[in-house]
């Protein structure tokens, strides 16, 4: 498999090392917008740039004709504009606010906790993510959708970004610590006791590996996909 790493931080490095290992290439390291000369004829683009090169560097792999593998997150109100681009040009798109295969299984975990648990009005429900210090967006992508699993679940008429759950928001505290790669709180309290469900990322290796997998598994495909499609759930 032939990669463009579009977008070359930690993300990008973490994937490029588990991509060579694994005997794929990386044909293109880009920092700038991807174009028919500089992706070097690469058969999937992953991308983890900045949310605001995110939408234009999407749109143009997919102008190019290269699948895309999306982890950029703060840029989703474009996201259905990517879509019906994707659409048009019959291209093949896959974005996820995490492509770890432990958060995914997560993700399905706690829409299962929520529907047992909002029956018993006695206990409460809170979010909390911690995220590295340099973490452009907060909440995280990831914690956003764990709160959109939750909200139809409860009625809550959305999220804010606060300790408590209050107004029909359900809460979600951000905390930026140094050197923290992704952990992500669900707390459901009751006066007699607490249960919480949580997912701590020891490192960058998992967001990595899945995002790899899914690339494998978008080439030769066409559509708009999720990490459900990638995993089968």
């Amino acid at each position: 498999m032939k990669i463009a790493l579009v977008g070359y931080g930690k993300m990008g490095k973490a994937i490029e090392k588990i991509a060579e290992a694994q005997g794929h290439e990386v044909v293109a390291r880009l920092e700038e917008k991807p174009t028919k000369k500089n992706i070097n004829d690469a058969d999937v683009a992953i991308e983890f740039s900045t949310p605001v090169s995110a939408y234009e560097n999407v749109i143009a792999c997919l102008e190019i004709g290269v699948p895309v593998v999306c982890g950029t997150t703060a840029w989703l109100d474009k996201l259905p504009e990517v879509k019906e681009f994707c659409k048009k040009q019959n291209g093949a798109f896959i974005y996820a606010s995490n492509y770890s295969l432990g958060v995914n299984l997560f993700f399905e975990i706690n829409k299962k906790v929520a529907e047992i648990i909002h029956k018993h009005s006695e206990y409460s429900i809170r979010m909390e993510e911690i995220h590295h210090t340099e973490k452009k967006d907060a909440p995280s992508g990831t914690a956003i959708s764990l709160a959109e699993e939750i909200i139809p679940v409860y009625g809550f008429d959305g999220w804010k970004l606060s300790p408590k759950t209050e107004n029909n928001n359900l809460g979600i505290e951000a905390k930026r610590i140094q050197d923290v790669p992704g952990t992500h709180t669900v707390l459901y309290s009751s006066e007699t006791d607490e249960i919480e469900i949580k997912h701590v990322a020891h490192s960058r290796q998992g967001f990595a590996s899945g995002a790899l997998l899914a690339a494998k598994w978008l080439i030769g495909k066409k559509g708009i996909f999720t990490m459900k499609d990638v995993l089968g759930f």
